[in-house]
Formats: C-alpha cells, sequence, structure tokens
C-alpha cells in the first residue's frame, strides 16, 4: 500500500475503464425506483513523503446536504460534462484548485448509490504523478482538505461495519475511524472497494 508505482500499476489492471462507466451507471440506475440524479467523484492517488496517499476533503458546515462529511472532491454531472470523468475533474478543480493537466485517470470504480440524496455516484480513480500542485479549498463548500496515507487507510483496526436496515432491508455500513477523522456512508463503501482492488 506504500509503494504509489505498484498501487497505480495493480489499479490499472483491475479497474473498469472510464469509457464503461456510463454502462455500468445505467445498469444501477435502472434497479432504483426513482431517476436518480447522476454525480462523479475524483479518487486522486499521489504520493507524499514516499508514500501513497489520497486526497480528501471535509465539507463544509454550512451545505445543505452531507454537511461536516468526510468525502471526495466532486458533485453533480452537468450538462456542460462530456462524462464522468469530465465531471470529477471540473468538481476537483472548483472545490480544491485541483488543476486538470496534474490528473492521469486510470479508471473507475463500480457506480454507488446513495438513497438517502437520490444520487448515483461515479468514483473516478487518478494518479497525480507531478503532486498536488497548489491546493485552495472554496471555502463555500470545503471546510479542510485532507491528505491521508493509504497504509493508514488499509489498517483494518480503523474499520468496522454495521448492519442498517433501509426500506426492511439490511445494508452494510463502512465506517474508517482515520486519526480524528470518521470516513462512512458512499464514501467508505468507494474508499472499501479501492482497498479490495489492492488485496494481492
Amino acid at each position: 500500500m506504500r509503494d504509489i508505482a505498484e498501487v497505480v500499476s495493480r489499479l490499472r489492471a483491475r479497474l473498469e475503464t472510464p469509457e464503461r462507466a456510463p454502462v455500468l451507471a445505467e445498469i444501477l440506475a435502472k434497479k432504483q425506483r426513482l431517476p436518480p440524479r447522476h454525480a462523479a467523484v475524483l479518487v486522486a492517488l499521489f504520493e507524499r513523503d514516499a508514500q501513497a496517499h489520497m486526497l480528501f476533503i471535509r465539507r463544509a458546515s454550512t451545505l445543505r446536504s452531507h454537511s461536516g462529511e468526510i468525502a471526495f472532491p466532486g458533485g453533480s454531472i452537468d450538462a456542460i460534462d462530456a462524462s464522468p470523468v469530465m465531471a470529477a475533474l471540473r468538481e476537483a478543480q472548483e472545490e480544491v484548485g485541483l488543476h486538470p493537466p496534474l490528473v492521469e485517470v486510470l479508471g473507475v470504480l463500480p457506480p454507488v448509490f446513495t438513497q438517502v440524496s437520490n444520487f448515483l455516484i461515479t468514483p473516478v480513480v487518478a494518479c497525480l504523478p507531478q503532486g498536488l500542485g497548489t491546493l485552495q479549498a472554496q471555502a463555500s463548500e470545503v471546510a479542510e482538505i485532507i491528505l491521508a496515507s493509504l497504509d493508514g487507510l488499509a489498517d483494518p483496526l480503523i474499520v468496522h461495519t454495521e448492519e442498517w436496515m433501509r426500506d426492511g432491508e439490511p445494508h452494510t455500513i463502512y465506517f474508517y475511524d482515520y486519526g480524528s477523522y470518521r470516513i462512512w456512508g458512499a464514501t467508505a463503501r468507494i474508499l472499501n472497494a479501492l482497498l479490495e482492488l489492492l488485496v494481492p
């Protein structure tokens, strides 16, 4: 989990191609009772202190939904976005100032549906070979930029699951307690899917 080159190589081999993203999203969308809203997030990996790290944000407390939660940069797929990848890149630039030319897209994870907000989220996984550049949080949406080591996130001691009932159906909820941060919900599901791909 520490060697960024090994992490990137493994993900390249195991992720879905970006071109598959709309197909995967449509399959999941058809299973929902209501037409979902579509979103994309950027799961960005980079090297820091000779270790693989991931970029997260803490959402502003003033936001109407998911306020104060840990998330990946991202948001709704708008009409101006040619693809989920373009939406993730645009949102990451708007929220944290991540310059798109620094981003090398590796592929996509299976989409995640959030029943509470009716969003279908496509996770776009990327690496930043040249590093993060200079980041600047958009104060109206982002309270904090969080740089977390992949090795620390993969520590089995920080994760636990709970079974929650929703509409009479059990759902496994993941929780990652990384330092003072609690990662849960859709972000934790995406993180769990990524970590599973990295298991040898």
